[in-house]
């Protein structure tokens, strides 16, 4: 049995604005930094052989703050197949603005939706259509040989990962999500085929003190 970790970014300077961030390139926050360190600390004993993040800053520069705290030397592989959910027009608008103008059901399903593009943007089901190919080809083969896998992307292309590993339906995607501070470690079996499903929320609170 071996084990796939999945992380999501901590705080990213959009995130803390409330800002549609997708695959725009921004930074993580000193709360950010912070949270992947906490992270680190929470999945220390699970070691392993290699590593998966996108091509975007702010899950590369996780994965590295898990890496180093945890002193894992270990392959990283970076893949644009594992970005974020591009967020098109709404990009670098504040969420709360766009509710407030569009409504509540329209602002939940660009949001959460399965198949409801934004303008000039992704569907969830698009990023779907990305990320499990990529993880079919490269990961799975991977943990049916032995080896324990982490990988450190978004909200939205865990999910689409999520979707895939827990068979659930277009419906119940809609209201499953990835939270800041969570991990999901999932056993698998030799033949990549989900045994259990572990969700552990770890405390990352305020930013430190400067």
């Amino acid at each position: 049995m071996t084990k796939l970790i999945l992380v999501r970014h901590g705080e990213s300077a959009f995130n803390a604005k409330s800002l549609w961030t997708g695959v725009w390139d921004v930074p993580l926050t000193d709360k950010g930094q912070h949270d992947a360190s906490l992270t680190a600390k929470a999945i220390k004993d699970q070691a392993p052989a290699i590593a998966f993040t996108s091509k975007l800053s702010r899950a590369s520069e996780t994965l590295s703050i898990i890496m180093q705290t945890n002193n894992w030397d270990i392959p990283v592989h970076a893949a644009p197949e594992l970005n974020e959910r591009d967020y098109g027009d709404l990009t670098g608008m504040n969420k709360w603005t766009v509710e407030k103008e569009f409504g509540v059901a329209q602002f939940t399903k660009w949001r959460r939706g399965w198949d409801d593009s934004v303008p000039g943007g992704e569907t969830l089901k698009m990023v779907y259509e990305r990320v499990v190919p990529y993880y079919k080809q490269h990961v799975r083969p991977l943990l049916e040989q032995g080896s324990n896998v982490i990988i450190a992307a978004h909200g939205n292309s865990i999910r689409a990962l999520m979707k895939y590993l827990d068979k659930d339906t277009d419906r119940e995607i809609e209201r499953v999500e990835m939270l800041f501070g969570e991990i999901v470690i999932y056993d698998i079996r030799s033949d990549g085929s989900v045994a259990h499903k572990h969700v552990t929320k770890v405390n990352i609170g305020a930013a430190p003190p400067a």
